[in-house]
């Protein structure tokens, strides 16, 4: 049922105010300089909260966004522990920013604001955000508020969908050229650390990303086989690694020294975690002469091995973990080679 109550202020100005009970839900109340939109605001409201639509409008009107990331880095950050540092950081500048806001309100305008102010923000080092870096906020911002609609039911739907990310600059894609390569494989053959080379040689033979390598234990490996068992990825799914050739001698080699203390083939002085190669690695590549190089950029390096040596986008894919081609595009162009050979087969078998 609805009451109209008609007020007038101080200086003669005429409102309405409007109040629905409806049994099994809040009550509502809005306010209304004419009558006729009073009168339809009811019909529209009373109707929603029969058919059972009015609920999450009145639910994103209680409950703020701070509420949602609150519960949402509580229950559900937990069982995503992967990067979950950085996410819980992106989701409390959010919380700080518009965290007051009920979820009613956040609107794709205010986030787009936000997106905005992220990208002229300075960071530490006095430099601006890459788009890279405001595409990782607004990606735990929209999950968290997927969250609000499937699983608390606070919101219809995210207002995110209606937000434009910026666009990421195109990636360089780096790889060891042969000399490189050489010098590299040498540097780590005589770093201080032991297991710097064969971490290398694992890294440049199957593609695998370094945390991939460095949680593997020796239950992941089948010597015999030739291969690994992969079940910490970066998309969650469990990958075969085939290990074949000078790689598989290497972990053979390290097999006959194996601690008894730990299963991690490279564990640091913790036997629970494994090694820091970081200053080792810093260190190899200096020796080496190599520059503006990452260790991810091994993997890049063995996926263009791959494509210059006959594989196609679809098996690189594959052995590299992605779920589609998109992200092995870039090799494209260094297996033209193989393409160009394919059609000339197809070719010759068509016309002779």
């Amino acid at each position: 049922m609805a009451s109209i109550e008609k007020r007038i202020s101080e200086n003669g100005d005429i409102s309405y105010r409007v109040k629905i009970r409806l049994k099994g839900h809040p009550v509502e109340t809005a306010t209304f300089e004419k009558k006729t939109d009073a009168n339809k605001w009811v019909q529209d409201t009373e109707s929603a909260m029969r058919e059972g639509r009015h609920f999450k409008k009145a639910e994103a009107k209680r409950h703020t966004l701070g509420e949602l990331i609150d519960l949402y880095i509580k229950f559900e950050l937990p069982k995503k522990p992967k990067n979950a540092k950085n996410k819980e950081t992106h989701l409390l500048w959010w919380k700080d920013e518009i965290g007051l806001y009920a979820l009613a309100d956040v609107t794709p305008a205010l986030i787009a604001d936000c997106r905005d102010k992220l990208s002229i923000g300075l960071v530490r080092n006095k430099t601006q955000r890459t788009p890279a870096t405001v595409v990782r906020y607004l990606a735990a911002l929209s999950v968290c508020l997927t969250y609000g609609v499937n699983e608390k039911h606070w919101i219809d739907d995210s207002p995110m969908r209606k937000v434009t990310k910026p666009t990421e600059p195109r990636g360089v894609v780096r790889f060891l050229s042969k000399e490189e390569r050489t010098n590299l494989l040498a540097a780590c053959k005589q770093s201080t650390n032991p297991y710097m080379y064969a971490v290398t040689v694992l890294a440049l033979s199957t593609g695998a990303r370094q945390g991939e390598i460095m949680n593997l234990t020796w239950d992941d490996i089948d010597l015999n086989r030739g291969r690994a068992i992969l079940h910490e990825t970066k998309n969650g799914e469990r990958r075969a690694l085939p290990i074949t050739g000078h790689a598989l001698d290497v972990l053979k080699e390290l097999n006959k020294v194996r601690r008894i203390d730990t299963k991690l083939l490279f564990a640091g002085n913790n036997p629970d975690h494994p090694a820091e190669l970081r200053k080792p690695w810093i260190a190899a590549l200096k020796k080496a002469g190599i520059e503006n190089f990452r260790f991810h950029d091994l993997r890049h390096s063995a996926a263009s091995e791959l494509a210059m040596n006959g594989a196609t986008l679809a098996e690189i894919a594959e052995i590299l973990g992605h779920k589609t081609l998109a992200m092995v595009q870039r090799y494209a162009h260094l297996s033209e080679g193989h393409t160009t050979s394919v059609v000339e087969r197809m070719n010759k078998k068509i016309f002779g």
